[in-house]
């Protein structure tokens, strides 16, 4: 999982990346230009059931899941009249969502792009530059899918059904709609995988304010999520000892960690759940898309697993905490046993067994 950070310049997407992965980037440096600069880390991932487990089952070794997040630099306001260049959409594409940062604090050293802080106006601004590109990109496609019927090159009722689908998404996006808030079949979005237009890409919108001030935006764009963060408090908070930040939590009223709030807002962003594996060297949690399988899981841990998968044995982490462990959970027969087509929920323990 990977997550692009994007906003226009000065909106803190350095601050919230630092944030996210602990890093430590300079931030408040404008890059110049259409410059793309990118850097990447991982995340370890907040996981409260595996603590518990870890504490019953004492395994050797607890990992946790991870998610990496980029911080994206070069995206600049009306950039997408001509299109983005090739060298940030090779950085966008590859991306499974993307967390859009807001500014909405005052900062007279630092100018706003626009000469005023409007969040609203940020945020719709966004929007319709994601929309203008892929409208771009999609007007591209079909005079290529006309040349391609002009030479006869390929199967021309196969152009044509290809042709149908990019007009539905012109006429869409021609409405100033995103393409997130399409359905698509299977076999729609099959074909439309290999393009990666960024208005169809899960977006977090984050409103990135001061510390005594938390405005909203009233009007999220269709099918994003929105969550307000007091960056700089946040980061200041991130560089603390437990003991010290808990300390200024309480005195600003901060009930959880951003980057807890974040994490789990990019978890639902992206409809991931958590499932669990034990043996006796490791017990450790594993991200996966709701709605996957039991071999879909099985194919996370190792492809080899998937190939000789034979069955599941599951059973939710708070039954195996309430029966007190493994072994008492297997004597009271509450492992449940599984096919490869069973739809995996969030928090289960899984044991496959499989041979190759």
């Amino acid at each position: 999982m990977r997550l692009g950070i994007i906003g226009f310049p000065a909106s803190g997407k350095t601050t919230i990346f630092n944030i996210l992965t602990h890093a430590d980037l300079t931030i408040g440096e404008l890059s110049g230009g259409a410059r793309i600069e990118v850097h990447t880390a991982v995340a370890q991932v907040p996981e409260p059931r595996l603590e518990t487990l870890s504490h019953l089952l004492k395994p050797k070794k607890t990992t946790y899941p991870q998610i990496a997040f980029s911080d994206i630099g070069g995206l600049q306001e009306q950039i997408g009249k001509t299109g983005l260049p090739a060298s940030l959409l090779n950085q966008l594409t590859p991306m499974d969502g993307l967390i859009n940062v807001v500014r909405a604090f005052e900062n007279d050293a630092i100018p706003h792009h626009a000469g005023s802080v409007d969040p609203q106006r940020d945020v719709n601004e966004m929007e319709a530059e994601l929309i203008l590109n892929d409208l771009i990109l999609i007007e591209r496609r079909l005079e290529r899918l006309d040349e391609e019927r002009g030479k006869g090159a390929r199967d021309q009722s196969e152009i044509q059904r290809e042709r149908s689908i990019f007009e539905r998404l012109l006429e869409h996006l021609g409405q100033e709609k995103a393409l997130r808030t399409l359905q698509f079949s299977s076999e729609e979005d099959h074909l439309l995988s290999g393009y990666g237009f960024l208005s169809r890409k899960p977006l977090l919108i984050i409103l990135n304010h001061s510390e005594n001030v938390e405005p909203q935006v009233q009007n999220v764009p269709q099918g994003s999520k929105g969550l307000n963060v007091r960056g700089r408090l946040e980061l200041e908070l991130s560089q603390l000892s437990e003991e010290e930040a808990q300390e200024f939590r309480i005195e600003y009223g901060v009930t959880e960690p951003a980057r807890d709030r974040m994490i789990r807002a990019s978890y639902d962003l992206l409809s991931i759940i958590s499932f669990f594996t034990f043996n006796e060297s490791e017990l450790r949690a594993w991200a996966l898309r709701d709605g996957a399988t039991a071999l879909d899981a099985a194919e996370a841990i190792h492809s080899d697993i998937a190939r000789g998968f034979i069955r599941a044995e599951i059973i939710a982490w708070d039954e195996l905490v309430e029966l007190g462990g493994l072994n008492q959970a297997r004597s009271a027969g509450r492992l449940r046993v599984e096919g490869k087509k069973y739809c995996v929920k969030d928090g289960e323990m899984i044991y496959v067994r499989f041979n190759v």
